[in-house]
């Protein structure tokens, strides 16, 4: 909103004009002396307080000796600076253009403000003189009270002033509100304040003290705070918040950490890490720790990685005892690389699969495959597509009852699994093949449908998913991974059950990796089915079978005349992807990582399913070092065996870590509490309580909520972390002992030459 300026026969406003604004002073005498010259009568019975918030006056009506531009982002005014040069005839000639009542002085009243004028200038001098001596006079307490503890009015003032500015930016992260108020250029010569600086002035109308005396007499029309001090502060607050999230970690001694997919900010892909940790109330809990680049080489990546997490945020890795990596396409490689050069580093970080992504998902995500990622970018779209609107969602199933009302069963179940988030399941690929006619229909129809039509957007989106899902090697792709991937889904199910099921898979890995080498020695036979099906369903669509237009545009006239698209996808597809999964899963399910799982057999419930009949401690001994009292564990656990095996018949097993951590005497068992509390941290365990993994879902939501451009580190770690605790007096004393020597802070210091800016 522009500020126009309030003396007579002025048309100017602040957005356009390179002239700065002032506010009017709040002092009743100097104000008085403003209204007095400008000769507003309807002026005159406004209080300071309300020319000061809604009126300004331009720095064409002050001589060049009461301005004073200490630095680009700095122009004031003297402190008994007088607004002198009017206009004050010019409206005579053109009454149209009188929209401010001038106030007519008789001779007596002009004389009189031609002496004050004169005196005004002959007592500056002397002032400029007094203070000059006192400075001379007053140094040596000045030396006297750095010396001292207690702070000087001017230093109270100044932190009473940075907390303000802190305050703002807090405000503005919680509420997801960005810095920049315009994404555009705008033209020069035309000034428009930033959100920041819009919220500044709104606290300085509403009474904030501080910000009125730092800011009273600086044009309104220049940036208060410049975007490197923004910066700095932005620093400080997030190493603050977290800080804070750290020392609890700290406290819970041993911890995990996760990553998720990369993400765009500001134009750079970043990956945003959490970590894992027990509470002091015995609560597994998923923070969000913030953003780290997605650098283009992977040992680089590695040695960044480390050194953010261990020197920039103070954790100690020595204590890690889980990593885990949701990345996809070519992250997922360089991640493995950082997990390598971190097991090296630390041997105990054992590398896992994180119980927030499905192990289908997972294997697909990190295959290799360029047509793969392209499938899983175009499910992606396609979900998020039909959740613009309900209409959208009420037409797909639609679609389905229609193609399958002679099986309402089977109807129903594909209803709701849509319902569900069905691009994150263990049957994820299962139900795109089973529903791929229903996706195609009713995509098809919407971008038809004339009640679309007038949403160009929607229909256009529309068109562009069914050509997506239409293509052939698309079609091959979600089919082949179908298949492939059917040998590991109810594995993979198990492994993110209940802790009973988790037991189990650990101790069926070798059957599951056998049938997939039994796989890939019959791959010929295995990708015919594979390929015939594709075909079928091709058919069925009405789409030609060819092989994928990037490889016949890379090899033009060198195209093979014998290659059909049959043995094309099984050394393109088939092939590598059977090995991939392969190999993942001896990654993420190392001999350490079995023999952690292993250890759940300390869970009551799994331990009765055993009948109480096998020993856990030859499976501990990767945490011996870790434990309270490694003599006493063998006692322990034979304590531990009786206790469950002789209870009464009214006591049930806990079912799963977080209960057998909450029971009222786990404390007479400290080694086993310790055992029980660093398996719980491992990436691969459920969060049983919702409420403790909110770091995701506000990640997620931050991110659908903000726009790529606008996207910032350190306010999404303040909108993320809304309900941390911050201190304000820490954040404005590490401002000053880091930034007190830079240029921004200096201009803020006391000056007795400038207007009240202390």
């Amino acid at each position: 909103m522009p500020n126009f300026c309030a003396a007579p026969n002025c048309t100017r406003k602040s957005t356009q004009s390179d002239l700065a604004f002032f506010r009017f002073p709040r002092d009743p005498g100097r104000c008085q002396k403003w209204v007095e010259n400008c000769r507003r009568s309807d002026l005159e019975d406004k209080t300071p307080d309300q020319l000061n918030k809604h009126y300004r006056l331009c720095a064409q009506h002050f001589e060049d000796s009461m301005i004073c531009r200490s630095s680009p982002y700095r122009t004031v005014l003297r402190e008994n600076a007088i607004p002198t040069i009017f206009d004050l005839t010019s409206h005579l000639g053109n009454p149209g253009r009188r929209r401010k009542r001038i106030k007519e002085l008789s001779e007596e009243e002009i004389r009189t403000l031609k002496e004050r004028k004169l005196d005004t200038a002959v007592q500056e001098q002397a002032n400029h003189k007094t203070n000059n001596s006192d400075v001379q006079t007053q140094e040596p307490e000045e030396e006297q009270v750095d010396e001292n503890s207690h702070l000087t009015p001017e230093e109270k003032e100044n932190q009473d002033y940075l907390k303000s500015l802190f305050e703002i930016l807090i405000l503005m992260g919680k509420q997801n509100i960005p810095l920049e108020g315009h994404k555009e250029e705008l033209p020069e010569g035309i000034f428009t304040p930033d959100n920041f600086q819009a919220l500044l002035e709104y606290r300085i109308n509403s009474g904030d003290e501080v910000l009125r005396k730092r800011f009273e007499m600086t044009a309104v029309n220049v940036e208060y705070c410049s975007r490197t001090q923004q910066k700095q502060m932005l620093d400080i607050c997030e190493s603050c918040i977290r800080e804070e999230m750290v020392r609890e970690v700290r406290e819970a001694q041993f911890f995990s950490i996760i990553t998720d997919d990369a993400v765009d900010l500001a134009g750079e892909e970043h990956m945003p890490v959490f970590v894992r940790f027990i509470d002091e109330t015995n609560n597994l809990r998923e923070e969000f720790l913030g953003f780290l680049p997605c650098e283009a080489d992977a040992e680089m990546l590695a040695v960044n990685f480390h050194a953010t997490i261990t020197e920039k945020w103070g954790l100690n890795m020595e204590y890690c005892r889980g990593q885990a990596y949701v990345t996809s396409g070519g992250l997922s490689s360089k991640m493995k690389v950082v997990a390598s050069r971190l097991l090296e580093k630390y041997p105990q970080a054992v590398y896992t699969l994180s119980s927030s992504c499905a192990l289908n998902i997972w294997l697909a995500k990190s295959t290799p495959v360029t047509g793969v990622s392209v499938l899983l970018g175009t499910l992606e779209d396609t979900y998020l597509f039909f959740k613009t609107l309900p209409q959208l969602q009420i037409e797909f199933e639609d679609t389905i009852s229609l193609l399958f009302h002679d099986n309402e069963e089977k109807g129903i179940e594909f209803k709701e699994a849509i319902r569900s988030e069905w691009i994150n399941r263990h049957d994820t690929f299962e139900i795109i093949v089973n529903l791929l006619e229903s996706f195609v229909l009713s995509l098809d129809k919407i971008a038809s449908d004339t009640s679309f039509r007038c949403n160009t957007e929607i229909s256009s989106h529309a068109f562009v998913l069914s050509s997506a899902l239409t293509d052939f090697d698309f079609i091959v792709t979600v089919v082949i991974l179908k298949n492939a991937l059917s040998f590991t889904r109810a594995f993979g199910k198990n492994l993110q059950g209940l802790t009973s099921d988790l037991f189990s898979a650990a101790n069926s890995l070798t059957a599951v990796l056998h049938t997939l080498n039994e796989v890939m020695e019959n791959i010929e036979v295995y990708h015919e089915f594979w390929f015939e099906e594709a075909t079928n369903l091709a058919a069925k669509l009405d789409v030609p079978i060819k092989l994928p237009g990037r490889f016949r545009r890379m090899q033009h006239a060198n195209l093979q005349p014998d290659l059909t698209s049959e043995s094309f996808y099984k050394e393109a597809l088939s092939i590598p992807t059977i090995q991939h999964i392969i190999q993942g899963l001896k990654d993420i399910l190392s001999e350490q990582h079995l023999k952690a799982l292993k250890c759940l057999s300390l869970v009551p419930s799994v331990m009765g399913q055993l009948k109480f009949g096998t020993s856990e401690e030859r499976h501990t001994d990767l945490y011996k070092s870790d434990l309270p009292n490694p003599d006493t564990l063998s006692a322990e656990l034979h304590c531990w065996r009786v206790k469950w095996k002789h209870r009464s018949k009214d006591v049930e097993l806990p079912s799963n870590i977080y209960e057998a951590l909450h029971l009222s005497d786990i404390k007479f068992f400290p080694n086993v509490y310790a055992l029980l509390k660093i398996l719980c941290i491992l990436p691969m365990i459920k969060v049983e309580n919702e409420k403790f993994e909110l770091g995701r879902k506000r990640v997620k939501a931050y991110l659908g909520n903000t726009s790529k451009v606008q996207r910032s580190n350190q306010l999404a770690l303040l909108n993320i972390s809304y309900d941390s605790k911050h201190d304000l007096d820490l954040m404005v004393d590490t401002y000053i002992k880091m930034y007190a020597d830079k240029v921004e802070l200096q201009e803020v210091a006391p000056n007795p030459e400038l207007a009240e800016e202390a």
